[in-house]
Parts: structure tokens; sequence; C-alpha cells
């Protein structure tokens, strides 16, 4: 179990590379990664919920913005949730810790041209929420 003896600061970058990823198409388990670093370093919950927060919002926003990059002449009246991004505009991204659907849910506000700072504000606040409840239940609150 040597592997296992990580110092903070590693586990911290560690955990923001897996939060990052994860919030790409690319699959992750971030929550688990959070839970298992929260027990190693209880002290952390906090350095670990910002970086958590960070990564995933932040590959959350290259989804966004692949979808933004798509032409508007591209036929993606098919787009997964589209009809949901555009009848409740930014604040549907709120959802976008929901695995799938959260990265549908990024490429469709990008493609449908929204504005990228109400985006980045509603999916920080619901990948912080989510976050902050995997660090309220790892420390048996």
């Amino acid at each position: 179990m040597e592997w296992l003896n990580v110092t903070a600061e590693q586990g911290l970058t560690g955990l923001f590379i897996a939060s990052f990823l994860s919030a790409t198409v690319l699959p992750g388990g971030s929550e688990a990664l959070l839970w298992g670093f929260l027990q190693l370093h209880p002290t952390q919950a906090l350095p670990a919920l910002l970086m958590s927060t960070v990564g995933n919002t932040g590959g959350a926003m290259v989804s966004w913005w692949c979808g933004r990059v798509l032409p508007r002449w591209q036929r993606l009246e098919t787009l997964p949730h589209r009809e949901r991004v555009e009848r409740w505009g930014s604040p549907i991204l709120l959802l976008s810790w929901l695995p799938l659907v959260g990265d549908a849910l990024c490429i469709a506000a990008g493609w449908l041209r929204l504005h990228w700072l109400p985006c980045l504000a509603f999916i920080a606040l619901g990948k912080f929420a989510r976050y902050a409840l995997i660090v309220y239940l790892a420390h048996g609150n």
C-alpha cells in the first residue's frame, strides 16, 4: 500500500487533473477520487473542494468551447438536450454535473452561442454543490 502514501500537494494536483478530464467526454470518477483523497487527508477538505470544482468546471468549459466552434450551419438539430438549453438558457447548466447529460448540455450551450460568463457561473455553481456534498458526506457530518 506504499503507492497510497501521496502528499497532499500531489493528491491535489491529481484531483485537479482527474476532475478536469472527467468533465470532458472522457470517462472518469473524480467523485471517488475526492472521497479517497479526503480519507487520506481530511484536513485538506477546502483545497480539495476548490481543486475539484475548478478542474471540473474547466473541463466543462472545454466542452462548451467545442460546441461553440462547431459551425452554425452544421445540422445539429438532433443535438441532445438542445431544446432544453434553448428553453432554459444558461441556468440549465446547473445540471452540468450529471453524467453524460452534463456533457451534452455544455456542448449545446456552446453551439447555441450562449454567453460564456453566465455559463461558467452556472456550471461552477452546480459542480461546487456536488463536490460540497461529497466533502460533507466524507467527513461523516
